[in-house]
């Protein structure tokens, strides 16, 4: 696909300019004319060829001069080397896609003539006459871009108007995945699963065999998208990629000029809860899979409400959980309708973009009580269940009362939104045994699944808690603590004095022993968990509050943010000031670090001069920014040592990512590049990546 560059669109969208595609020009039809069709396109291709610089050849130039490209597919097809010495471009085309949205001084523009399409950088604002079907004459001079050759330098004439490209390839997601139709006109075929609106740009979720493509379309006055939803469509759009910042792709976009290159196959229906109900337990089985890209309808009773998050159901079958932005209030019992496309969440199905409807007051459905060996057994996914552990932790950090039980030789986790929690919440002590009531949701081991005899393998599981009344208090922690052992001791013994100094020796060994034991425990679960130096999360707690923190922004549909903090030139630090130096530029870096972030978030060295901070329940991903910049301006603070100063600045890597595109190892991996930007581009500052946003930007701080 075209691209020279990385921009950010208003509304909350990046684009990056990288089209390109095969197009057929078409003459402007004349109503009043009686002349064929075809015979118009003839004449009028025949006026391209002569009236412009021949198609297919190169306009012969002096000695020691580059040629003169003069089709949209010669210039696209240079290399990148090729393509970076500035050819020289003169074409004329149709414009197939525009987007002057995207800033006062760039706009998203594609040209496609006889043979086939490519990306004009054009930099020096929008142009108000340009829309899809414009006839325009383009000279500039060729580009590397970042994916493909493009036109740098444009200069737009608008000639008139013609037709968009009247034939195009269909094509299926496995060709599109292949970058071989990179900026092609292209056809293709699925069922528009949702919507996204923002200022002007819809983003239509286009589900085809074999996973999704993200449709991109300028927003039009007055148009409704929603009717789109569960449609089967055929889309005709420039075929585009989405690559990382290594240039590769990883994923498909499609850019499609307006609703007047959407046709609908198959309408969906207009109510869709008169869609046949069908149970939760054929849901992608053998005689349902094949139907798995439309909506269903199911029926059951509620289980569970998260308002404008999740919604759990029960039939006559078993469980089921949905995914939902509705926020209508139900209660446990009630009969409810809900439709929503089926996706495969741990081992069990879900339904992601549902919604609901009310149908009667019923009757809440009875929890089962079991242990963590028989949840393990993989057979209580979605259902509501009720266990007992003994309450290791609370995690704090997230935006969920956590609690960590143990079970036997099982950890499990019962959650609760802190929306819902209340004063009861006071009342669970560390060390109390739990009754815990909740939907169970079990999580995979993908290895184990994956090389199986096709059966998944359960590896761990978490419980939803509905309410605070979900746990029940079983045992409070024990009363007999050293302490007051030692004053039932002192009193028992305070009787005679034939034993007083007994007493008071046993008594101050006591004192002694428990008091090691309290400062070895302590100090060995914050070394576990904790950096020795600067006393911040160490990796193991980190990767934990990731894994809760993704779990978490997924439910919620909101964001997290990933920061990397290298401080810059560590090592001459080291050699010129020493190691006792070195030590302290870290401690003092964390402290600062502490200062710089919000209370919620994490602060981890994960070795050397590397730290990582983590965002969570990020609503704004600017926030990620803000942030970034006051810790590069916080750290930039010479430390005093032995005397002296030793100058200090740090280069931070941000990856920012919404719900749909969480993971992992993608934010770790991203920040870890952006941090690398960061510092090539000189150090002291900030580089943020955003992959749910498709957006970058570089921030310096002197």
């Amino acid at each position: 696909m075209n691209s020279g560059r990385c921009d950010r669109m208003k509304g909350g969208i990046q684009l990056r300019g990288e089209e390109q595609g095969k197009a057929c020009l078409m003459p402007v039809r004349d109503t009043r004319s009686k002349v064929p069709v075809a015979m118009l396109s003839v004449i009028f291709l025949a006026c391209l060829f002569f009236a412009s610089p021949a198609i297919g050849q190169s306009a012969k130039e002096p000695a020691g001069k580059l040629r003169t490209l003069t089709t949209a597919r010669e210039a696209h097809d240079l290399t990148s080397e090729e393509a970076a010495r500035g050819y020289p471009v003169h074409l004329r085309g149709v414009v197939t896609y525009y987007d002057p949205s995207i800033g006062s001084k760039r706009a998203v523009l594609f040209v496609h003539d006889a043979t086939g399409g490519i990306y004009a950088e054009l930099v020096e604002g929008s142009i108000e006459d340009l829309t899809p079907g414009t006839l325009v004459d383009v000279r500039g001079v060729s580009g590397a871009g970042e994916f493909a050759p493009i036109v740098n330098h444009p200069q737009i004439k608008v000639i008139g108007h013609a037709p968009l490209p009247a034939n195009a390839s269909q094509e299926n997601l496995s060709r599109l995945k292949s970058g071989a139709l990179d900026g092609q006109w292209i056809e293709a075929e699925g069922v528009i699963r949702s919507f996204v609106e923002y200022r002007h740009i819809v983003a239509l979720q286009l589900v085809m065999d074999g996973g999704t493509a993200t449709i991109l379309i300028v927003r039009e006055a007055g148009a409704v998208y929603s009717g789109l939803v569960d449609a089967k469509v055929r889309v005709r759009a420039n075929a585009g990629p989405t690559f990382n910042r290594t240039l590769q792709m990883i994923g498909v976009r499609l850019f499609c000029p307006g609703l007047s290159a959407i046709t609908i196959v198959e309408a969906p229906q207009n109510d869709p809860f008169n869609l046949p109900i069908i149970s939760v337990d054929t849901l992608l089985r053998w005689d349902q899979v094949s139907d798995s890209l439309h909506r269903v309808h199911l029926r059951g009773t509620v289980t569970l409400q998260w308002p404008g998050a999740s919604l759990c159901i029960h039939d006559a079958t078993r469980g089921i959980c949905a995914q939902t932005a509705q926020n209508t209030p139900v209660a446990e019992g009630d009969d409810v309708d809900v439709v929503g496309f089926v996706a495969v969440q741990g081992s069990a199905p879900v339904l992601t973009d549902a919604v609901f409807r009310w149908r009667s007051n019923g009757k809440p459905v009875a929890a089962e009580f079991v242990t963590a060996e028989q949840i393990l057994l993989g057979r209580y996914d979605s259902e509501p269940v009720q266990i007992d552990g003994q309450l290791d932790a609370i995690d704090t950090a997230t935006s969920d009362t956590t609690l960590l039980l143990a079970s036997g030789k099982n950890i499990f986790a019962a959650i609760l939104p802190k929306a819902l929690a209340g004063r009861e919440a006071d009342a669970w002590k560390i060390g109390s045994v739990l009754h815990v009531t909740g939907i169970c949701s079990v999580q995979l081991d993908e290895q184990r699944s994956a090389i199986g005899e096709g059966m998944a393998v359960p590896k761990s599981f978490r419980i939803l808690m509905r309410t605070p009344q979900d746990v029940i208090v079983l045992k409070r922690p024990s009363w007999w603590t050293p302490v007051h052992a030692l004053v039932l001791l002192a009193l028992a013994l305070a009787v005679t004095l034939l034993v007083l100094a007994w007493v008071v020796v046993l008594r101050k060994r006591v004192d002694e022993q428990t008091h090691l034991l309290r400062k070895s425990e302590e100090l060995f679960r914050h070394m576990a968990l904790h950096d020795s130096l600067t006393g911040l999360a160490a990796r193991p707690l980190l990767q934990d509050r990731l894994n809760v923190g993704v779990e978490a922004a997924k439910r919620h549909k909101t964001g997290l943010a990933l920061l990397m903090v290298d401080i810059d030139r560590f090592k001459q630090t080291n050699d010129t000031y020493g190691h006792q130096a070195g030590d302290e530029v870290l401690r003092m870096a964390a402290q600062h670090l502490l200062q710089a972030v919000r209370k919620t978030d994490t602060v981890a060295r994960i070795g050397g001069d590397e730290f990582v901070v983590l965002l969570s329940d990020l609503s704004n991903p600017r926030m990620a920014e803000e942030i970034a910049a006051n810790i590069v301006a916080t750290l930039a603070v010479p430390v005093h040592f032995a005397g002296g100063e030793v100058p200090v600045s740090a280069s931070v890597g941000v990856c920012t990512a919404l719900a749909e595109d969480l993971d992992v190892d993608f934010l770790l991996k991203n920040a870890d590049a952006a941090l690398y930007q960061a510092k090539a581009k000189g150090r002291n500052c900030f580089y943020v990546f955003t992959p749910s946003q498709h957006r970058t930007k570089t921030e310096s701080i002197a």
